[in-house]
């Protein structure tokens, strides 16, 4: 297990003599940790551009969005994905082999899912919800099975990244709230496929229909914010999706920065943890927003109250955080 107040995160602040090339010690450390998810990211990298192009060429538009935005998306969020765990996998002291499996398992079952998505790009067809002919059910529920295998086996890495910790204690509790708050998000997905009442009654009709969505309280393919596509006349899950999954991202910089302006372990340690509680606060907040079929940009009062109660208790708890005495040893 990690020291308690251990110097600064040497791997997430580089020293000065490594400043100048750190994307290459990032990538070198990634891919002494798992070769299989680096392979990932550099696939999807590729796929990114790709999809960065395709619009030029294919101007076809599926649900208000063009064909090929959900392929970059995910492109994207695999890429940033794909390489953290990588990094994250370089620090494990044991259980190097369960992780390296399991490592193998999410980049075949992670390019399994884009692939399929990308596949039903071409075709035209929506990838989430669709079961309107055989093809399409088949590479929904291969899909769902994909993504389940691939929690799955994050959670056997989460649970191995929890029990070594990182050299110094802010590290340690900044990957293992980075791990829950990635986990939470996977599992916001959940939601998504639940059939709404109005797409059960269609379907015992026998009317093609999505089973499950992305919105809530108006169809998808309506209006939405720019490159997200996020709704914005009804509630949107994928808020809480997007900013679930990338919670691990968003604390490793936030330890990162702490590592080159505070030198006081403890007082860092206090300081991830009301960061992560934050963030999970906010996830909560996304969530319980877009399950009443409010857009993300209409929020009503109780919105707004929670998000300026939550505002308030994250600054209070900082400066309790930050002025806390630091026990000396």
């Amino acid at each position: 297990m990690a020291g308690g107040n251990a110097g600064s995160w040497q791997e997430v602040a580089p020293t000065a003599a490594d400043d100048s090339e750190p994307m290459t010690n990032v990538l070198r450390t990634a891919f002494g940790g798992s070769r299989a998810l680096v392979y990932l990211t550099a696939l999807m990298a590729a796929l990114t551009l790709v999809t960065v192009v395709g619009p030029v060429a294919d101007d076809r538009m599926l649900l208000g969005q063009p064909v090929w935005l959900k392929p970059f998306k995910f492109a994207v969020s695999f890429v940033v994905y794909g390489l953290s765990l990588a990094w994250l996998m370089a620090h494990l002291r044991r259980g190097k082999r369960v992780a390296k499996w399991s490592a193998n398992v999410i980049a075949v079952t992670s390019v399994l899912e884009v692939g399929l998505i990308t596949f039903q790009a071409a075709r035209g067809r929506s990838s989430h919800f669709n079961t309107s002919s055989m093809l399409d059910e088949v590479v929904w529920r291969a899909m769902g099975a994909t993504i389940v295998v691939l929690w799955l086996a994050t959670a056997v890495i989460a649970v191995l990244v929890w029990r070594d910790g990182m050299p110094d204690r802010a590290g340690t509790w900044t990957v293992r709230l980075g791990m829950v708050l990635l986990l939470a998000g996977l599992l916001q997905g959940f939601f998504m496929v639940i059939p709404r009442p109005e797409q059960i009654a269609l379907d015992e009709q026998g009317v093609d229909t999505l089973l499950g969505a992305h919105a809530v309280g108006v169809p998808d393919g309506g209006p939405g914010m720019p490159l997200t596509g996020w709704s914005t006349t009804g509630g949107d899950l994928r808020i809480g999706h997007f900013i679930g999954i990338h919670g691990l991202q968003a604390i490793l910089l936030f330890g990162m920065l702490l590592s080159w302006l505070v030198t006081d372990a403890a007082r860092r340690t206090r300081l991830v943890m009301v960061f992560a509680f934050a963030y999970a606060g906010l996830l909560t907040l996304v969530t319980w927003q877009a399950l009443r079929g409010q857009p993300v940009t209409a929020p009503d009062s109780a919105t707004v109250f929670a998000f300026a109660a939550l505002a308030g208790a994250t600054v209070l708890a900082g400066v309790i955080s930050w002025v806390r005495p630091v026990r000396a040893g």
